[in-house]
């Protein structure tokens, strides 16, 4: 039975998998850790711990204390908040990881750490987005997202540590709120449609971009950790997706449950920028092929979940 600490487990991604791997793994093997309390539906249920992912020693400490042998490394700086302060946004990304990645080496640890579509450029293909390709991004948080991608492979390479990782689109989702990502519109759409009827996107009506349903990302996380490495010809990171979302396209699926709702704009030049520099679609050719990757939710399907639950 496998022992598994997680980084960040009271964001948007880990509020999710935190649960799922208790379920799967049992709940005293599942330590979740983050900078800050949390809320008792994740430290009633499991231990917790208050833990500073950028403190190398800490890190190692919660790890042996745990005895843990997988760590789920999710705590980062996302792409809108690392703008307004990307020097906050290399410490905590880069040094968080590079620590997880010490202990891992010391302690013969394997490591999930997400990766994004942050990691791709202005210079990349944008339809379709092919698993290898020229990585030059136009953010810091993709910037960190890129050197996290070569470290984790590096760290695999020279001291076998089982690195592995996806990357993610943008991630819909019913439970914690946005965490600062340039894709947090197509989360905030649904509270506003609910609560309101109306939303302001601050993203133009036509940019599309990858998305995947929470329920299909924790899929994808913990699918990709139980792999056979030895049919994994990619390691740091798989493309995955399972949408292609513009903010009109998204209305136009809320407007089927909610047929008053109505949007307008007030383009944020910051984000905008941000969301033009990624694909429009990606090729999950890969992760399909080397370890069954198959998303359960497309659009409709999704828009209905979401709304059920946020009614």
């Amino acid at each position: 039975m496998k022992r598994i600490l997680v980084t960040g487990a009271g964001g948007q991604i880990g509020s999710w998998l935190v649960p799922k791997l208790r379920e799967a793994y049992g709940d005293d093997n599942v330590l979740a850790t983050d900078v800050r309390h949390l809320g008792t539906e994740m430290t009633d249920a499991g231990p917790f711990q208050v833990l500073d992912a950028t403190d190398p020693r800490a890190v190692g400490q919660a790890v042996m204390r745990h005895d843990a042998d997988v760590v789920y490394h999710l705590a980062a700086i996302l792409s809108a908040v690392g703008e307004r302060d990307p020097r906050l946004a290399w410490h905590v990304n880069m040094t968080s990881l590079e620590a997880v990645l010490e202990v891992a080496r010391e302690q013969k640890c394997a490591v999930f750490t997400p990766s994004s579509i942050g990691v791709f450029g202005p210079e990349t293909p944008k339809s379709p987005t092919p698993q290898d390709t020229l990585m030059r991004p136009a953010t810091i948080y993709g910037i960190t997202k890129v050197a996290g991608e070569l470290l984790c492979d590096y760290y695999h390479a020279k001291y076998g540590v089982d690195t592995r990782g996806v990357r993610f689109p943008g991630l819909i989702s019913y439970g914690a709120p946005p965490g600062g990502g340039t894709t947090d519109w197509a989360v905030d759409i649904f509270y506003q449609a609910v609560a309101h009827g109306r939303y302001t996107c601050f993203l133009g009506p036509d940019t599309q971009l990858d998305m995947m349903y929470m329920p299909d990302a924790v899929t994808a996380a913990m699918q990709v950790m139980e792999a056979d490495p030895a049919k994994l010809l990619h390691r740091n990171a798989f493309n995955v997706t399972g949408m292609q979302l513009a903010p009109e396209t998204l209305a136009a699926e809320i407007r089927k449950h909610i047929p008053g709702f109505t949007i307008d704009y007030d383009i944020d030049p910051v984000r905008q920028g941000i969301a033009e520099s990624w694909p429009d679609r990606i090729d999950d050719t890969a992760a399909r092929e080397e370890w069954g990757w198959d998303p359960a939710f497309g659009a409709a399907a999704m828009t209905e979940d979401m709304l059920k639950h946020l009614k």
